[in-house]
């Protein structure tokens, strides 16, 4: 039966074939195609492409496969997207609040230990890097290559972000640490880091050798967490 015992209409049982249309509009928009290369490229009529589009998946389930393969996407990507995709795809939420962290907060979200971005100078601008990071005393410290590009020179101003977004619940936070980074030469610090990193289990996600210890002191430690006003959300108007 196509309705329900109260006369309304049953849920959408897939994907929003709204959702996909923009999905393959904005895929086509990089890839350069127009409508009829894309119809070209899957092997149908023009006309069929529009109609399959508006129409959805459940409507021919082979002619989706050849529009994902002619996008170069595979099928669950053209249906739901990518996983991989950059947080902040979500929209905004209604009531959005803006919330300024106390500094013990911060270094709560912080937290021990996880992976944080590293903003240095460099002749062509400030570069940003991803690394693995140790929180310690009220510093920060990763590991990295001597002369790799997540290494400062001694005595260089840094900033350091951790965040998190929640697209889900479209909520997040971000910690900004701004200090100056030195290298860590004492062998027994250095030993006395690595053993913290082994008992942690925070080794560097991009391998290789690594030797070099980089510790940020913290000049200013700032954070702001974003969400909704609500009941269910723990934000107020007044936050």
């Amino acid at each position: 039966m196509n309705s329900r015992t109260d006369g309304s209409a049953p849920p959408p049982s897939g994907p929003d074939p709204a959702h996909i249309a923009r999905r393959i509009a904005e895929r086509r928009g990089r890839l350069d195609l127009t409508e009829d290369d894309l119809a070209t490229r899957a092997g149908m009529a023009p006309s069929y492409l529009r109609h399959l589009v508006q129409a959805g998946p459940d409507f021919d389930r082979a002619g989706f496969l050849r529009i994902a393969a002619a996008l170069g996407l595979s099928y669950p990507e053209l249906l739901e997207g990518r996983s991989d995709r950059p947080p902040g795809q979500g929209g905004a939420p209604t009531h959005p609040v803006l919330v300024h962290l106390s500094d013990e907060e911060c270094w709560d979200r912080i937290g021990a230990r996880g992976v944080g971005r590293i903003a240095l100078p460099a002749r062509t601008g400030p570069l940003v890097v991803p690394v693995n990071y140790l929180a310690d005393a009220g510093t920060l410290a990763y590991r990295t290559a001597p002369h790799g590009a997540a290494a400062p020179e001694p005595g260089a101003a840094v900033s350091f972000q951790v965040d998190r977004v929640d697209d889900r619940l479209t909520r997040g936070w971000s910690v900004l640490v701004t200090g100056t980074a030195d290298h860590v030469h004492d062998p027994a610090e250095v030993e006395r880091l690595q053993q913290l990193e082994s008992a942690y289990g925070t080794l560097p996600w991009a391998g290789g050798e690594r030797p070099l210890w980089v510790r940020i002191t913290p000049e200013q430690v700032t954070g702001r967490r974003i969400g909704a006003v609500g009941p269910d959300t723990g934000l107020s108007a007044q936050a």
